[in-house]
């Protein structure tokens, strides 16, 4: 935030694009990084960054907002520059009442988890949305693998089929089921349709296991698909992949896709497969069009 407020101390009125320039200009950010976007993707981290410490700033009195899209220091921004910490932060921001009001001002649910300091970790309120959406995502990937891995071999098995199906492949469930049922080779475990037209096929080799998948079970896979010809083979396991297991699936003439435990839990809450939908919070910003006159 200092540097924000620092950036507009001649006193004159700095439009926020160039704002965020100047600001990204200071730290000397390269072109990569002031191309990161926060996990949602809609905005910069940067642009995230100093809009909400232009946001801080004049609800604590030190910025003002002359015009829409400028910014401009006060003299209480200037006696924070002058007498302030090298480092301006919320918990500083508090001794103002007007900044205290605004940010104590979050209604909550009875159940709902106490808010997080910003201090703590030093991030914006969107990040700190996508950071805590990352743990929820997270911690049901790791609670869904857990019941996969407690399920039986044939659940596991329509599972794969239901998860194939999810993400756009087996034309029909009825088709899909139909499709997986085992085959004679030792090597194969099932065959889907790639699209509802049945232009190619996938070979399906479905693991329920604990134990790490080696490279002799992936060239037994590549053995089986070169016996049938085909080009297409999906390896899916509930543990993970050696790396020798990893190299064996590289370069070759036949497309091998290695999904192991985690990124299995990845693709069912992806396509909302074993998951349903708690709550849905709506994030709104401003629509700056309503506001423009002809």
């Amino acid at each position: 935030m200092r540097p924000v407020l620092a950036t507009v101390q001649n006193g004159e009125p700095l439009p926020l694009n160039e704002l965020r320039e100047r600001v990204a200009d200071q730290f000397q950010l390269t072109e990569d990084e002031r191309k990161e976007r926060l996990p949602s993707g809609h905005q910069t981290a940067i642009n995230n960054r100093v809009g909400w410490a232009r946001t801080y700033l004049n609800k604590a009195g030190l910025l003002c907002i002359p015009a829409k899209g400028m910014v401009q220091i006060t003299e209480r921004g200037r006696d924070a520059l002058v007498s302030g910490p090298q480092r301006i932060t919320v918990s500083w921001l508090k001794q103002f009442p007007e900044f205290a009001d605004f940010h104590t001002a979050k209604p909550q649910a009875a159940d709902a988890p106490a808010a997080v300091e910003l201090d703590a970790a030093e991030t914006t309120p969107d990040e700190q949305l996508a950071e805590a959406h990352q743990a929820l995502l997270q911690s049901l990937a790791d609670e869904l693998l857990a019941h996969v891995r407690a399920a039986t071999p044939s659940f596991f098995e329509q599972l794969v089929v239901d998860l194939m199906i999810a993400m756009g492949y087996g034309g029909s469930r009825k088709e899909a089921g139909k499709a997986t049922q085992a085959t004679n080779d030792d090597g194969i475990d099932g065959i889907i349709k790639e699209d509802k037209l049945g232009l190619d096929v996938i070979y399906l080799q479905a693991k329920r296991w604990t134990n790490t998948v080696h490279r002799p079970e992936i060239d037994k896979f590549i053995g089986a698909l070169t016996r049938q010809r085909a080009r297409k083979g999906v390896f899916i396991t509930t543990s993970d992949f050696s790396v020798g297991a990893r190299e064996a699936a590289l370069g070759l003439d036949i497309k091998v896709v290695l999904i192991d435990g985690v990124e299995l839990a990845r693709l069912m809450v992806e396509n909302n497969l074993g998951v349903s939908v708690k709550q849905v919070y709506e994030v709104k910003q401003l629509d700056s069009d309503y506001f423009l006159e002809e």
